[in-house]
């Protein structure tokens, strides 16, 4: 199945959930982590970001710009199975009292974040992760392969 993550939103022009999720990348990526935003797991959910590091580690990142927005989302357990830490990034003024104790919590905005709770580490199941790693290049390929030629 092709990849087919929205194309990046120009700074300053969108809404707190693109700025989080700017932000948490941001912090990833000085971690050591490659980042690809909205992908798509083997479950057919699609997170917000992913990170690979070069151990071959995946963490995936759930942005909740609001309590609202974390209490209507279920669906972030279905992501644990494709991860060996899992991280909720939110506003500073998040209460961290409502986000899970196991998970971690990045607090970030448009330039950045910082982690305020790490994330427990857990093994992902060794085919899964074999075939995630597979896909994650291939999307990431792919996107840079549509950057490059558009018309392709």
């Amino acid at each position: 199945m092709p990849d087919t993550a929205p194309a990046p939103t120009v700074p300053g022009r969108e809404g707190a959930e693109a700025r989080l999720r700017r932000g948490a990348a941001r912090l990833l990526a000085d971690l050591g982590y490659a980042v690809l935003y909205e992908f798509r797991l083997t479950s057919g959910r699609r997170v917000d970001l992913i990170g690979l590091n070069d151990s071959g580690e995946f963490v995936i990142v759930e942005v909740k710009s609001s309590v609202e927005d974390f209490r209507s989302d279920r669906k972030w357990r279905e992501y644990l199975p494709f991860c060996e830490r899992f991280y909720f990034a939110v506003p500073e003024r998040f209460p961290d009292r409502l986000l899970p104790g196991d998970c971690g919590v990045i607090v970030a905005d448009a330039y950045g974040g910082a982690i305020r709770r790490a994330a427990t580490g857990v093994p992902v199941n060794g085919s899964r992760k074999r075939r995630q790693t597979v896909r994650f290049a291939l999307a990431a390929a792919g996107r840079l392969q549509r950057r490059i030629d558009p018309g392709a």
